[in-house]
């Protein structure tokens, strides 16, 4: 698998419409690690799931209702959340806003 991004990025990248009010971005991965944008615009959801990838989650933007194996919290700009491998959760946008995802490994299946 080839690196997605040159050693730079500047935002200028393609969002893909994932339609329900959310896109994505892929901001760069490799085969151990991946980065992406989602854009949620006003009470769009990001549906409860779970994988074996490690997760982190950043809001850059915007205020999310985001729940982690069945715990609730409200979070703004500047928090984020850590869902282990395997762990249940999702998001509802109460603010329009952008999370930035970190993964690892790559989540191939966002690739295909």
């Amino acid at each position: 698998m080839e690196l997605k991004k040159d050693l730079f990025f500047d935002g200028d990248s393609k969002w893909e419409d994932l339609g329900n009010g959310v896109s994505r971005q892929f901001v760069g991965y490799n085969t151990q690690l991946m980065m992406v944008a989602v854009k949620f615009e006003k009470e769009a959801i990001g549906p409860l799931h779970q994988h074996f990838h490690s997760q982190i989650t950043y809001v850059a933007k915007g205020k999310f209702e985001a729940s982690v194996d069945g715990n609730t919290k409200i979070l703004k700009e500047g928090d984020g959340f850590f869902p282990q491998p395997n762990i249940v959760h999702g998001v509802k946008c109460l603010e329009a806003g952008v999370l930035i995802d970190v993964f690892s490994p790559v989540r191939e299946d966002f690739l295909k």
